[in-house]
């Protein structure tokens, strides 16, 4: 019975795995705002400050985020701002994650002004 069943647990697997890695590797478009919210303050933390009170980067207040449009603040983030330390992260982000987090760090950033 196991020797029968072996071949067929193969060639399932040898189905299934290219499957699970296809679904694994493509982009649904969703953003994750559990994922992005840790991005923010862990990776750009570790330039703009783990509470975005500044460091090698400035600070990212709310009121100082608002001076710029959505747009403006997503092509930031994708593309970098040329001659200084921002990066780019179009790799790592798409654009509607993108979106996200420049409308989070209008909305919902936790740091309201530079004084909180």
């Amino acid at each position: 019975m196991l020797k029968r069943a072996l071949p067929l647990l193969l060639i399932g697997l040898a189905w299934l795995l290219p499957q699970a890695a296809l679904a694994g590797s493509q982009d649904t478009g969703a953003a994750n705002p559990e994922r992005l919210e840790t991005l923010l303050y862990q990776d750009c933390g570790s330039c703009h400050g783990m509470t975005l009170r500044g460091g090698l980067g400035p600070a990212l207040p709310r009121d100082r985020m608002q001076t710029l449009s959505p747009e403006a603040l997503t092509h930031i983030i994708r593309y970098g701002i040329p001659g200084t330390a921002m990066p780019g992260w179009a790799a790592l982000l798409s654009e509607e994650e993108a979106r996200w987090i420049a409308e989070h760090l209008q909305t919902d950033n936790r740091l309201k002004t530079l004084g909180d």
